[in-house]
């Protein structure tokens, strides 16, 4: 269940309570009339099943409370009620598979940052799997594809793409555009400094990596691999399961590609570097490809389940 408090214009306050007790799902409703200072008006809250929220969001926007007013949605870690089982067995579908485009919207919009600490995180990850490459260690490679952070504006791609919202395309793909660049150039001169210090050699490149070569050998597996990580890492984030998040991130290339182009560039070596290169955008097009079609398919499930219930409404 989550918990939904709107602050109203006192004009709008019962056309907002009659939406609240008929829409399907909800309980528990509340109005507190005049509490409201900043915007003024009335405070009105009730608690609402996962998979009602989202339709039930919408029609609040629609009515421009979120610009005359303001919505705020909490999780309720427990609720002992009658009133909020019934509530969630009259609701359509299943709570885990709801989708709340809102939230989604705004975490996938915050992780897209080009901040300091996005790019510090995705050059350490590249520059750990640079080690873990010339080491040819899949524990390094591993930890460094499970502390990259690319995930959040691949993810943010997906979302402005499946709510056809332009707006919100920028930040995530600039994140991605100019986030991978500089950590290769920062793996780049990493590479040279640890050669400088005798601690990565052209030798030791140049040795076979059984273990890693995979890195710059793409191949139609490492297209559905992306596809089935981009289809798992969609799904981890509208259900709210993000530890599944860990096991996408070590289960595609991006990060290692990107640290392997880097290795070969600063060494001369063309081919594993353009070979990379393609690993990478192997992936990142697999996983964009999966996540958008994930997000749509979310979306026509749900409206389809809406369609179902909307004759359901609950007598005022």
């Amino acid at each position: 269940m989550l918990r939904l408090r709107v602050i109203t214009p006192t004009a709008s306050t019962e056309d907002v309570v009659s939406l609240l007790r008929t829409t399907v799902g909800t309980a528990h409703l509340v109005v507190l009339a005049g509490a409201a200072r900043d915007p003024e008006g009335d405070l009105v809250m009730c608690d609402v099943a996962r998979e009602a929220a989202d339709g039930l969001i919408a029609e609040l926007k629609g009515r421009g409370l979120d610009t005359h007013g303001a919505i705020t949605v909490d999780d309720i870690s427990l609720s002992l009620s009658a009133r909020a089982e019934q509530a969630e067995v009259d609701a359509p579908g299943e709570g885990v598979d709801a989708v709340l485009w809102e939230s989604l919207t705004d975490a996938t919009h915050e992780e897209s940052r080009l901040s300091v600490t996005y790019l510090a995180f995705l050059v350490l990850a590249t520059m750990l799997a640079a080690c873990g490459v010339m080491l040819d260690s899949a524990i390094l490679i591993v930890g460094a594809m499970a502390v990259g952070p690319e995930f959040g504006p691949l993810a943010g791609v997906c979302t402005a793409l499946a709510r056809r919202r332009a707006r919100l395309l920028w930040r995530p793909l600039t994140a991605l555009t100019v986030g991978f660049p500089v950590a290769m150039l920062a793996t780049g001169a990493f590479t040279l400094l640890m050669d400088a210090a005798g601690l990565f050699s052209e030798r030791q490149y140049r040795q076979p990596h059984p273990v890693s070569e995979f890195v710059w050998h793409p191949d139609l597996m490492s297209f559905v691999v992306a596809v089935l990580a981009g289809v798992g890492g969609i799904l981890s984030l509208t259900s709210a399961k993000s530890g599944a998040l860990v096991g996408v991130a070590i289960s595609v290339t991006t990060v290692p590609a990107a640290a392997n182009a880097a290795l070969a560039l600063s060494y001369g070596d063309v081919p594993d570097a353009v070979g990379s290169m393609q690993q990478l955008a192997l992936n990142l097009a697999g996983i964009l490809l999966a996540g958008t079609l994930t997000l749509l398919a979310q979306k026509l499930f749900w409206a389809w389940q809406r369609g179902r219930t909307c004759g359901q409404e609950r007598p005022v």
